[in-house]
């Protein structure tokens, strides 16, 4: 599936030729009159993608739309575009999440390599998201007491230790311990560790002896 630019910009001169410049590059396009277009249509963003979003316009302005964007918790980054030098405006932009502020007139080359950063970004968070909702639905499978053990056993417990700070044996320990690795699809401690460190799995020193009750 081809990436996508969605092109927000009242003059409908400069989305024609922005529309064939990246059309030529590949990229498919959708284009907007209004920010309040764009949010009537919410963008897919199952699919690598980016805003192109002029900064003045009519009704709801580029950084309005931003905010709003991110209110309603988009990921889609935004590469600005303006016709007016506004450093404070830049400033807050940027630190409100927008991947690149550009003053038009823009080259071409340094458009699409703005597209392109932006899109890769995108991309790479969204695997990054798809990967942890994969863990979680793992770790979701485990049986309350597999999980005990599972805190335990990425902290550093023996199959004893364990054994002892649940009230069990080490024999069914090392049985939670072989289905855990099982469900989580991994063939070493050391590959479970990291998974539970991505998952936000609590460690001794942050909650304590109760952390595994």
């Amino acid at each position: 599936m081809r990436r996508i630019v969605h092109v927000v910009d009242d003059d409908a001169s400069f989305r024609t030729a922005i529309q064939r410049l990246l059309e030529e590059a590949g990229y498919r396009v959708v284009a907007y009159a209004s920010a309040q277009q764009l949010l009537d249509q919410r963008p897919d963003e199952d699919t690598g993608a980016c805003i192109l979003l002029d900064v003045r316009m009519p009704g709801f302005s580029g950084p309005q739309l931003q905010s709003r964007l991110a209110e309603l918790g988009s990921t889609l980054p935004i590469v600005f575009l303006t016709g007016y030098s506004d450093i404070r405006l830049t400033v807050r932009a940027i630190k409100a999440g927008a991947e690149n502020f550009l003053m038009k007139p823009v080259s071409s080359d340094e458009l699409l390599r703005a597209i392109e950063r932006a899109i890769a970004r995108h991309e790479a968070e969204r695997a990054l998201k798809y990967q942890l909702e994969a863990l979680q639905a793992r770790l979701a499978t485990l049986s309350p007491r597999q999980r005990q053990v599972f805190e335990l056993i990425v902290q550093g417990k023996t199959n004893k230790q364990a054994a002892r700070e649940l009230g069990s044996s080490e024999r069914t320990i090392k049985a939670h311990r072989e289905a855990i690795m099982t469900k989580m699809n991994v063939r070493s401690l050391a590959q479970l560790v990291i998974i539970a460190e991505r998952l936000g799995v609590s460690r001794p020193e942050e909650n304590g002896p109760q952390a595994c009750e």
